[in-house]
Formats: structure tokens, sequence, C-alpha cells
């Protein structure tokens, strides 16, 4: 049955992903109780590189995320949907001949994505647990791209587009991807009495 948890009931995680930490990436996470079955998740992801060998590799995301457990909150499987808004300087990755490599350039914008998640949490301490959880999702950017001399690339790639009749730096990217992966470990604020 839906509704909002009672004071008693009321708990809140709060997070770290262990995963993206072993990347160098921030993702503190906070999740709060709802109903019985269902919680609510805000997190930021943050990468603190300004560049990885030349390459700019900064960028954050903000994300909202509406979490239904099977079992119980907190508790086994869940499904979500989820929500993001994001900023970034950085190289795109691309898989060339098995390797994953970054391009001779970089992008500029911001952008936001529409998503769903699936995750398992697990209790194994009073206080703690698992959350293990895999998202994919829509993503849209509008963003400049530059050469690595940091000159805005005038005449960006558009293979389903027609070329505009004059240069035009600025871009807009649409595509599925996955938008979040990973282990977190996470620790209840306030047990219930």
């Amino acid at each position: 049955m839906f509704g909002i948890a009672t004071a008693a009931s009321a708990q809140t995680y709060v997070k770290l992903n262990g995963a993206y930490a072993l990347c160098g990436l921030v993702n503190p996470q906070v999740e709060f109780t709802l109903s019985e079955h269902s919680t609510f998740q805000t997190e930021i992801v943050y990468s603190p590189w300004c560049s990885i060998k030349g390459h700019p590799m900064h960028f954050g995301i903000f994300q909202n995320e509406y979490r239904y457990y099977i079992k119980e909150h907190n508790r086994g499987f869940y499904v979500a949907a989820n929500i993001a808004l994001k900023a970034f300087n950085m190289s795109k990755p691309q898989l060339s001949h098995g390797r994953l490599l970054l391009q001779d350039r970089y992008c500029k914008g911001h952008g936001c994505m529409l998503g769903a998640a699936i995750g398992y949490e697990f209790r194994f301490a009073k206080r703690w647990l698992l959350d293990i959880f895999a998202g994919f999702g829509y993503s849209y950017c509008w963003y400049n791209g530059y050469s690595l001399d940091h000159v805005i690339d005038m005449h960006p790639s558009r293979p389903d587009w027609k070329e505009p009749p004059s240069p035009d730096p600025y871009n807009v990217s649409a595509q599925w991807l996955p938008t979040k992966a990973g282990i977190s470990i996470g620790f209840l604020l306030n047990p219930p009495k």
C-alpha cells in the first residue's frame, strides 16, 4: 500500500559508490523512505579530473530517482525511474580495436538524462547495506566541440542532419546509453526504535 512513511518508520541512508571511488569519481547518495515499498534517492556524480593524459575529463551530474522495492524498502530487488542534469568538459571515450581510447577533441556543454535502473539492496548489519545497481537511459546534450589545443570546431559532424549553410559551433547530441552503475555502501542515519 502506497503512502507517506510515518516518522517512526522513515529511514534515511547515506551512501557512497565504491566502484566510482576506485575510478577517482565522487558519488554521494542519500535515500529517503517514502512508503513500505518505495524510496526517493538523490545523488551527485562528480569528476574532479581537469585532465587525464591531456584530455579533459571534468563533469558533474545531479540525479533524482524513484525506487520501487518488490519486498520492502531497502531490501532486495528494486526497479527505478530517474532524471538527471549534467554539465561537462570532457573528451568522449571511443572503442577502437577492442581498446577504450579518448578522442583528440573534447566537448564543453550541458544536458539532461531520463532513464531506468534495476538493483538489489542487501542489509548486512543493523545499520549497513550494499546497493548493487545498473541503469540505462536517454541522454540529450547541448555543447561546443574543441580540438585539444582549445580551438573551437566550427564544423561539427552531423551525420544524420543536413550541414548548416554557415559555420556553426553549436551541436546537439541525443543517444541511448548506460547512465549509472556501481556498488554503494550505505549507512542508516535514523534506525527505527
